[in-house]
């Protein structure tokens, strides 16, 4: 029930208010699909010989994205220009579509990101080393797939999804002792470096403490980073000056792409806090550079990573917080560790209540939709959005109590 609330209120609620905004204002929607720009792209570069980062192909772009191309001069017109703002081998991975139409591609991508959203709770699971009964496997599933960060990814169409996908694959081939694979399967999620790199130099660190019997790791991301990067090369040279500079306009054109800190605080008090986060967190990391792959402390320092990776880098759409999955899993897991201090209650709590809060209001807009008529409801759409900007913070909060509990008692390293 909570799950399918959330899906009401995106299909019923959100999109609905969103497209009469739209038309009050008269902002153009066309496909809407964050997949398009970097398919079209792909397609223009790999079968015409076209720079997808140049400015006609971000005008094709935004045609097939926005129903037209913006208009500066349009007050009301989306600020997002919908650049290729990827790296140029997100179009290797491409490549076996784009001689599809895109209603073809569009079709198979979102119900590739369904399968791999469930199957990233059972290969989270893997990792952690925890077998919970069936139905609370179900329920963490059903309820994963319910959530807002599922239902915005997935609607979108983002490859978020798709790379929180490949990173809970890599970790799972890395607990199950398939090194060299779960290096490959690694460099493949870094089309959005953003989220992978912080994860990836870790481990890069964890494979050179104990090189002997961890090189694999090594050896795997680093030959398919190679073959990327230089494949990319092949096909656009120069490739990655160009990248930097969409990665630059699309900062400017996006509003600066401040950080979660820096929304919730000030620039000058996000950065700050940011670099305390990125110095402790290395602090763990080097601590338990010897951890074996299998324990629980290698499990979460993998969380809490990407738990900080989410606080810290320039943006904070809710489609990322799926890579606080691991994260949750460990705060039910530890649920009753969690409960036997005042702080542990407290931030468990919070936690909670934040992560609770989407579901809750989905709920009451859909019991409120039997009631009142639907422009009404829609007015509320705001309501389980309320807490979406806390919930890395609490999550990354509680993992810090755990981590901090764990380093107390010896368990870190």
């Amino acid at each position: 029930m909570l799950g399918a609330s959330m899906w009401f209120y995106v299909q019923r609620v959100l999109i609905p208010r969103q497209v009469a905004d739209a038309v009050a204002h008269g902002r153009p929607r066309g496909n809407l699909s964050d997949l398009y720009p970097r398919w079209l792209g792909a397609r223009e570069l790999l079968l015409y010989h076209r720079d997808p980062y140049s400015p006609e192909v971000t005008r094709e772009i935004q045609i097939g994205y926005y129903g037209r191309e913006l208009d500066s001069s349009r007050p009301d017109d989306p600020k997002d220009q919908q650049g290729f703002a990827y790296p140029a081998y997100v179009a290797l991975l491409l490549a076996p579509t784009v001689r599809l139409p895109f209603e073809i591609v569009s079709t198979g991508f979102r119900w590739l990101l369904v399968i791999l959203t469930g199957a990233t709770v059972l290969l989270w699971l893997r990792v952690q080393q925890w077998r919970p009964p069936a139905w609370m496997t179900a329920a963490v599933i059903i309820l994963t797939l319910g959530s807002f960060s599922a239902a915005q990814g997935i609607k979108l169409q983002q490859l978020s999804l798709l790379v929180s996908g490949l990173i809970a694959a890599s970790m799972a081939l890395l607990s199950a002792g398939h090194l060299f694979a779960a290096g490959v399967l690694l460099a493949l999620a870094t089309i959005k470096p953003q989220l992978v790199v912080p994860l990836a130099a870790w481990l890069v660190f964890w494979s050179l403490a104990q090189w002997k019997s961890r090189q694999s790791f090594f050896w795997g991301f680093a030959l398919m980073m190679t073959l990327l990067v230089a494949g990319a090369q092949l096909i656009l040279p120069g490739w990655i000056r160009r990248f930097l500079a969409a990665l630059a306009a699309y900062r400017q054109y996006t509003g600066g792409g401040g950080s979660l800190l820096n929304v919730l605080l000030t620039p000058a008090l996000g950065y700050g806090l940011a670099i305390v986060l990125s110095l402790g967190l290395a602090l763990v990391c080097w601590r338990i550079g010897r951890a074996p792959v299998a324990s629980e402390a290698f499990a979460l320092t993998v969380a809490l990573v990407l738990a900080v990776t989410l606080v810290v880098i320039p943006m904070f759409a809710p489609y990322n917080q799926l890579v606080l999955l691991p994260g949750v899993l460990l705060i039910v897991r530890r649920w009753g560790d969690l409960q036997s201090t005042s702080l542990g209650r407290f931030g468990s709590g919070i936690a909670i209540v934040f992560i609770g809060w989407p579901w809750a209001a989905s709920a009451g807009l859909v019991l409120a939709s039997t009631l009142l008529p639907p422009p009404t409801v829609q007015r509320a759409w705001a309501v389980p959005l309320y807490t979406s900007l806390y919930i890395p913070l609490a999550v990354l909060a509680v993992l810090a109590l755990l981590t901090f509990d764990r380093l107390r008692s010896g368990e870190l390293g």
